[in-house]
């Protein structure tokens, strides 16, 4: 794996900036928009997933998963894209909404480019078990939220 080219943004979340509380579960619970660019060569498949290392749980929680994805340069429609499981058993974005008092947590969205697409909607942990020798090249931009 590698980071060269590829990166996910969002016009919604400044990198290493406050998540607004318009996208927390409490707050409208809204999809952040998100923006991929520097495919490379070779993609077959991309994949985003929104994960909170943070979260008071043994593997964190998380907020979204999305597999599906073209492998070209793109403003991500989550609409066309295939939902797997987030952190709350269900599928499609789930806000931040970490435990009042426990601090600042960080919100890493990940996009990874791969070499054969995926089958079914693995969860996070699948995902990265039985895709790891998938990857050609993966990024992330972190955003922050607390209550």
């Amino acid at each position: 794996m590698r980071i060269d080219t590829l990166t996910i943004s969002s016009p919604d979340i400044t990198d290493l900036g406050d998540i607004p509380e318009s996208f927390s579960a409490d707050g409208g619970n809204d999809a952040p928009r998100l923006e991929v660019s520097g495919v490379p060569e070779g993609t077959r498949e991309l994949v985003v997933i929104a994960h909170d290392p943070d979260a008071p749980l043994p593997d964190g929680f998380t907020h979204w998963v999305l597999y599906g994805l073209p492998p070209v340069d793109q403003v991500v429609d989550t609409a066309a894209a295939t939902s797997g499981p987030n952190g709350a058993g269900k599928t499609g974005w789930y806000g931040p909404q970490p435990p009042a008092g426990h601090g600042r947590h960080h919100y890493y969205f990940w996009v990874y480019a791969l070499d054969r697409e995926v089958t079914g909607t693995p969860s996070r942990e699948e995902f990265l078990r039985d895709y790891a020798d998938a990857v050609i090249e993966q990024n992330r931009f972190v955003g922050h939220f607390q209550r």
